[in-house]
């Protein structure tokens, strides 16, 4: 009975399945990705990868992206302190306009504007898993001023604080419940 798959003429065949040791990280892509195929309209949003040349451009070193991904990561790793936009700069080896320009290219919002989302989503985070008050998580995440934190929380998530986390753990609740 004839397959139909033929070996290569010069009988350099490639193999198309490697067992080796995998990094934790590199597997759980690897899973999410393969899961993808129980939700096939999700794969729409991800293929064809629209931001290839993007992360691409991530991955080499000295170029304008790979600058400001240094940039994200400093802000990342510092979201919680007061960041001046000139050390931001000197960080992703180029001008303050040069910064900004680039920055919203690659995140689509300014570094500010970035540092601001990860500090509310820490603070969303750490609401909804610690006995912790408002005020507490505001000075945690680095606002100066728990008033001015609330209202730009209420901006990002539609309500305070405190009813956006009540109204998420009821949701929580629901979802056990059934």
């Amino acid at each position: 009975m004839d397959s139909g798959v033929k070996a290569a003429p010069n009988g350099n065949t490639q193999r198309a399945m490697f067992v080796s040791r995998v990094e934790s990280s590199l597997l759980d892509a690897v899973i999410r990705l393969v899961r993808l195929l129980d939700h096939p309209t999700d794969i729409k949003l991800l293929a064809p990868l629209k931001h290839g040349l993007t992360l691409e451009q991530m991955a080499i070193e000295g170029s304008k992206t790979s600058q400001i991904r240094n940039v994200i990561s400093y802000i990342m790793n510092h979201f919680d302190q007061s960041i001046r936009i000139e050390e931001l700069a000197q960080i992703g080896n180029m001008s303050v306009s040069s910064l900004h320009r680039h920055f919203k290219e690659v995140t689509a919002m300014s570094p500010i504007q970035f540092q601001k989302q990860l500090r509310l989503q820490e603070a969303r985070r750490l609401l909804l898993t610690e006995a912790t008050d408002a005020a507490e998580v505001s000075f945690r995440v680095g606002y100066e001023s728990p008033s001015q934190f609330s209202r730009e929380y209420s901006r990002m998530f539609g309500l305070p604080p405190i009813e956006d986390i009540r109204r998420l753990k009821e949701k929580y609740d629901q979802k056990i419940s059934i």
